[in-house]
């Protein structure tokens, strides 16, 4: 328990204090925040394997063609699958709830980044726009 809680003191303090420095990534096209992003997930891996001892191991990573969108389902099981899948994967975008959007900090920068947000309370309309919003990243080269 002792772990957990300096793991989540320390990645409040990496989010807050990348959070005030990236600020003028803000002010940028969408595209120059992907940088900062992978940045703040190399610290974030950094702060799971000092502080939690937990390491990833990334098997049958060459297989992986960079030159084709894809289209990648994973069964949601924390933040660190999302985290991972978006550092090996370039101008990835992800589908998330719109309420992400309302997180201090990271809100914003998810926002800025342009994924695609669903709100689960618009039923089949909310899925039709995520659909089409889907199909727009994907034809301006976007996985």
């Amino acid at each position: 328990m002792i772990k957990s809680i300096l793991f989540y003191f320390f990645l409040y303090v990496w989010t807050i204090f990348l959070g005030i420095i990236f600020i003028p990534f803000l002010f940028l096209p969408h595209d120059k925040l992907y940088k900062p992003a992978y940045i703040w997930i190399k610290g974030v891996f950094f702060l799971l394997r000092v502080i939690c001892n937990l390491t990833h191991t990334i098997k049958g990573e060459e297989n992986i063609s960079n030159s084709n969108a894809r289209i990648i389902a994973s069964k949601h099981q924390s933040a660190f699958e999302t985290f991972l899948l978006f550092s090996i994967f370039p101008k990835a975008i992800f589908i998330h709830k719109y309420e992400l959007f309302f997180i201090p900090i990271f809100g914003l920068y998810l926002k800025k980044i342009s994924m695609v947000a669903i709100n689960r309370l618009g039923k089949s309309s909310a899925l039709k726009k995520m659909l089409n919003d889907s199909k727009k990243k994907i034809s301006n080269g976007h996985s």
